[in-house]
């Protein structure tokens, strides 16, 4: 088995790539998870980016939240989710939730023979290193992300020996607020407001959306922490790294005037699913599939 061995880190955060593509197609789709609808900012983000891409998606409703869960549980999920996706014989495989990343993505690495796996977490730890101007720096995330302290970690080997100030708030009513699709209410604007209020006490000048479903409520946060912070989302910086890494690996696919296929599966609720995520992305989903358990 090959493990995966880091690729290069540039301003953007690192990105993993395994050295044998030989047998690996271009056209294979592009694998994505997360515990529910908030990868689907990732998914947007690669389509903006790689239209011509296939996508299988996968949203572990089932056992939503991941945040609340140990880092076994969350490791348990994650690699079944992964188990999933290989299935559909993908190309690369995106982690799109935080708290997976945080939990499981050296053993998926060592576990898994990919091109590429890719996280959410270092990107937007090396973006907020570049962009911060007074070096304190919020995170907002899951009980579990914010209790590996991974994007202090990356935040420190993203500087370069430069100090940081890095100051962490678990939000975990956010992520059902996001599900029950409450994006612009008063309740959750309240919410947000006691979330970011520490954080805000702190001085920080940016602000690191630590879990993919809170970018669906950017517009919210953004009113709550100011015009003066900066908020990254890691979802486009993934992107962009994403498309460099397929085209190091010979593994871009490009065909003028195709859009990819985008094919969703769920552990739960469909018909909620498709009809919060039509919302979001503004597209059709087309038979979203419900995958049961044993």
């Amino acid at each position: 088995m090959h493990v995966p061995a880091i690729a290069s880190l540039d301003d953007r955060g690192f990105y993993f790539e395994a050295g044998d593509t030989g047998r690996m197609n271009a056209r294979r789709p592009i694998g994505i998870f997360d515990s529910g609808l908030g990868g689907l900012t990732v998914v947007r983000a690669i389509r903006r980016a790689l239209p011509n891409e296939d996508i299988v998606y996968f949203g572990d409703i089932a056992r939503l939240p991941y945040g609340i869960k140990s880092p076994a549980q969350i490791l348990r999920c994650s690699k079944d989710n992964t188990e999933f996706l290989m299935e559909k014989r993908i190309k690369a495989l995106v982690v799109a939730c935080n708290s997976s990343a945080s939990a499981s993505l050296d053993v998926l690495q060592n576990c898994y023979k990919i091109p590429i796996i890719a996280d959410v977490i270092r990107p937007a730890a090396a973006e907020a290193v570049r962009v911060t101007e007074n070096g304190r720096i919020g995170i907002m995330g899951t009980q579990a992300t914010v209790r590996s302290r991974l994007y202090e970690k990356y935040i420190k080997k993203s500087g370069f020996g430069k100090s940081f100030r890095v100051f962490s708030v678990a939000a975990p009513l956010l992520v059902p607020l996001v599900e029950a699709g409450w994006l612009r209410d008063q309740v959750t604007r309240d919410v947000i407001e006691r979330y970011t209020g520490p954080l805000l006490a702190q001085k920080i000048d940016t602000l690191i959306l630590g879990c993919t479903h809170f970018p669906l409520l950017k517009e919210t946060i953004r009113e709550c922490v100011g015009g003066g912070t900066q908020i990254i989302d890691a979802a486009p910086l993934l992107a962009d790294g994403l498309k460099r890494s397929l085209s190091r690996s010979g593994l871009l696919f490009s065909a003028n005037g195709r859009l990819g296929k985008l094919k969703v599966y769920v552990s739960d609720a469909p018909e909620d699913f498709k009809r919060i995520g039509e919302r979001f992305l503004g597209e059709r989903l087309l038979g979203v599939k419900k995958v049961s358990w044993s």
